[in-house]
């Protein structure tokens, strides 16, 4: 775990380079450390590295690590596919949520969300790039749903988030970060954020608008999904 410093220093340079590049501000991209997988010591040394946001795809682990660190001041973001019967939990336990792409969904964190925590910030996942294999609403239904998440109470939509094909082509990178990005602005809505680049894509996602990057792999190494 001892590279988790030195690994947080290299994306942390590799997101300002790219934020420069892109001619934009220096504040305006920032890093959600990816830590499904990793024990709770990872984070607390991410924690000591200068990283305050962390996202979980697996609601019962993130759970397991928030008890543990509970002395730290995190920032909790639900990434991964969400089930009806975990709504409630994600409505009390995350202050972020990058991953509904359907109203039902919604709905319950808005009824389930507790009235004494701030809203509860929601990026709705697009599915750009029409992949069976992965979660997000077609680009077809997002007006309707992003209307109609906007309406609901408790909640604050923020965005989108994507997760376009892998591919190493840059061009195909930036084509497939770039439709997010044009799907958000044709919302005639008030949001302000984009969630999307990972580890090997960052440079082109930030090029094309993220003002989240989701890094797992640069920072805490190959995950062994053989864990608990």
């Amino acid at each position: 775990m001892s590279n988790i410093a030195d690994n947080t220093s290299l994306v942390s340079s590799r997101i300002h380079a790219a934020t420069l590049a892109a001619g934009r501000d220096e504040n305006s991209v920032q890093l959600l450390a990816v830590s499904k997988t990793k024990p709770a010591e990872a984070l607390r040394e991410a924690y000591a590295a200068g990283l305050r946001d962390f996202g979980e795809n697996y609601l019962q682990e993130a759970l397991g690590k928030q008890l543990e660190l509970a002395d730290l001041p995190l920032i909790w973001h639900f990434i991964g596919p969400i089930q009806s019967n975990k709504t409630r939990a994600i409505a009390e336990h995350f202050a972020w949520v990058h991953s509904v792409d359907r109203l039902k969904i919604a709905q319950r964190l808005s009824e389930q969300r507790p009235a004494d925590l701030p809203p509860l910030n929601i990026c709705i996942q697009v599915n750009v790039s029409g992949e069976d294999s992965k979660s997000g609403c077609t680009p077809a239904d997002l007006p309707a749903l992003a209307c109609a998440i906007n309406g609901l109470p408790r909640l604050k939509l923020r965005g989108l988030m994507a997760i376009p094909e892998p591919t190493d082509d840059r061009a195909a990178q930036d084509a497939a970060f770039a439709a997010v990005r044009n799907l958000q602005a044709s919302l005639d809505l008030p949001l302000d954020t984009l969630s999307m680049g990972m580890s090997h894509d960052l440079e082109s996602a930030i090029a094309q608008g993220a003002t989240w990057v989701r890094i797992g792999t640069a920072l805490f190494g190959a995950r062994d999904y053989g864990q608990p």
